[in-house]
């Protein structure tokens, strides 16, 4: 029974559509570097890319805006002496921008304003960076900025170190001694808590401040890489790796619980990497693999990730990003988006849409989403302090005015029920001379029409007895049955089959529940016609069937006798052939047409 029940969830059929290639990113260089990371990262504003490059390393920064084919000449972002090996966007700053590379070095770049890659100059000037913030050894993989407080940021390296850099100082306070190298890393809502996952296999929740792991995990048993993503809000995480037999899998996890919760779950056995994404707004999970097209996604609640569906391409991806809540188009229902490199040569769009066609803003699928405000400074997070950034209010952007600010435990009025569950008890408990009410809806009126239907179908048995929970009403339906028989309807009224097996039943039901004996006269009269009627009924039954047999038993001698006849006149065919012999054409003729009447006598 369980199978036939759907889950109720307004995320159930998101789809993702891709971009035509003439709306798409095209003509880029998109770096080759082995190195494994996400190549890309994506604001409201513009899309980072790690870009294939000589003479030191570079990215690229794209305007959403622009789209088509790209010049051949783009401004760069250089300054590194090595490959860029990740950036990351201030969640706080659309236009702040941090990298890692291989040189070992972490710079802060700004985007000029009103940057763009169409210039009338023959060589576009490279942008150089605001700020670099030294102090690795060994190349820097990942840089992360803090959800929660301001220009902090997080980057890790292979000399076994994760630092915290105040990005306005260029100066790093903490820094984590780290067992093995960072795969992946990702910060809890509030900015306090820090999940890694390494090369050693184990899945790691860190205490920033305190500078210790709080808890360690064995992770996912495969020697390939494994990703880790906290799920925003909840006290949850999501990793993503490989079993033993280099199954792709894919686990929930609660910080201070050993094992994950409901353990790994097999994914398919693709060889790539799995990305994993979290969408505070509409608590889903995207998983994005390399080295093929498909993005799952799922909607975690109570305390599982039920499968949606999967967006399928046959173009794969190397590298992908999500845009942030803020920036996605509720005009259309668009719930998210990812940038997708295409064999490294173009970005694709995907949105992921809620499938309605109202016309107005849907606050159901539309949360308050993280804003620009920061909960603290960095200031105020290295002294301990934290918090949840200010939300704001999707319906702000949707009417394109200034953001509207909410606290961040805002949560939007629910929906108003639907007027038609309430007025028809309304309807029913108002005196003929009250005032009119207001034009009944379609509901109303179909609820109306069947009390009155009700009304006059049981009228003659609701006469003898007063009460609503009279047993009449219960047995409507088998009287049909009864009354199968066209001899018997004919002869008895319209009326009389509903007072036929209804009777019965109300004897044997009602003689319980009766109070008082005044009620129960008017039954027994009822059921002795009753009973008198059904005994007609069934003398005229029997009557017609003996007919029948009569009819039967008189075809079945006249059979009998044709059979007796046929058998007579083989015989006699038999004896003539043996009398005649072979003789003349004539009475082999005769013989002839004696067959042919006997067997027109026996069909």
């Amino acid at each position: 029974m369980s199978g036939r029940f759907v889950r109720a969830s307004k995320y159930r059929h998101v789809f993702g559509k891709p971009t035509r290639k003439e709306f798409c990113y095209d003509n880029l260089r998109i770096s080759h570097n082995a190195w494994d990371t996400n190549l890309i990262k994506a604001n409201p504003e513009y899309l980072a890319v790690n870009w294939e490059s000589s003479g030191g390393g570079a990215f690229a920064v794209i305007p959403l805006n622009e789209r088509g084919k790209l010049p051949d000449q783009i401004p760069l972002f250089r300054g590194h002496t090595a490959a860029v090996l990740d950036t990351d966007w201030n969640p706080f700053n659309d236009r702040l921008i941090a990298s890692a590379s291989d040189d070992g070095k972490v710079f802060i770049w700004q985007v000029p304003e009103n940057f763009t890659l169409y210039t009338d100059a023959e060589e576009p000037a490279d942008v150089s960076p605001v700020s670099k913030l030294s102090g690795h050894t060994r190349k820097v993989g990942h840089v992360l900025f803090n959800p929660a407080a301001e220009n902090i940021l997080a980057s890790t390296s292979g000399d076994l170190t994760v630092k915290f850099w105040d990005v306005e100082t260029g100066q790093a306070p903490i820094a984590l001694k780290h067992p093995d190298i960072v795969q992946s890393l990702s910060w809890s809502a509030n900015g306090t808590m820090l999940v890694t996952t390494s090369r050693d296999k184990k899945l790691r929740v860190w205490d920033v401040r305190q500078q210790s792991a709080v808890h360690e995990y064995q992770g996912h048993e495969g020697a390939k890489n494994s990703r880790a993503v906290w799920l925003g809000e909840h006290n949850r995480i999501a990793t993503t790796g490989f079993s033993r037999m280099s199954d792709r899998q894919v686990a929930l996890w609660e910080p201070g619980r050993q094992d994950p919760i409901g353990g790994f779950s097999s994914l398919d056995s693709i060889s790539g990497v799995c990305m994993p994404f979290w969408d505070d707004g509409s608590n889903c999970l995207y998983l994005a693999g390399k080295g093929d097209g498909n993005i799952r996604y799922f909607e975690y609640e109570n305390d599982k990730l039920e499968f949606l569906a999967e967006y399928k391409s046959g173009d794969p991806q190397r590298g992908i990003a999500f845009v942030p809540r803020r920036g996605v188009n509720v005009h259309e229902n668009e719930i998210m988006r990812a940038y997708k490199t295409v064999n490294d040569q173009y970005i694709e769009p995907v949105s992921f849409t809620v499938p309605r066609r109202a016309e107005t803003f849907q606050s159901d699928i539309y949360p308050p989403a993280t804003g620009l405000k920061p909960a603290v400074s960095a200031k105020e997070w290295f002294d301990g302090k934290d918090g949840i950034p200010a939300k704001i209010d999707m319906e702000s952007i949707y009417e394109g005015t200034a953001p509207r600010e909410v606290p961040a435990d805002y949560k939007p009025p629910t929906a108003f029920s639907s007027p038609a569950q309430a007025p028809v008890p309304k309807r029913e408990s108002t005196p003929p001379s009250a005032a009119r009410a207001p034009p009944p809806s379609v509901s109303d009126q179909k609820a109306s029409m069947s009390a009155i239907a009700n009304k006059f179908q049981d009228n003659e048995d609701a006469e003898p007895s007063e009460g609503e929970s009279s047993p009449f009403e219960e047995v409507p339906r088998p009287a049909p049955r009864a009354a199968a028989p066209v001899p018997v309807r004919t002869s008895l009224p319209p009326a009389t089959p509903v007072q036929k097996l209804a009777s019965p039943v109300r004897t044997t039901t009602a003689a319980a529940p009766a109070p008082a004996p005044a009620t129960s006269f008017p039954a027994a009269a009822a059921a002795s016609s009753a009973v008198g009627s059904v005994e007609a009924s069934l003398a005229q039954i029997t009557q017609l069937l003996e007919q029948q047999s009569r009819v039967i038993g008189a075809q079945s001698d006249k059979i009998q006798a044709q059979s007796q006849i046929i058998s007579h006149l083989a015989t006699e065919v038999e004896t003539l052939k043996k009398r005649v012999g072979p003789g003349p054409q004539d009475q082999s003729e005769r013989i002839r047409q004696l067959e042919l009447e006997l067997e027109a006598a026996r069909s």
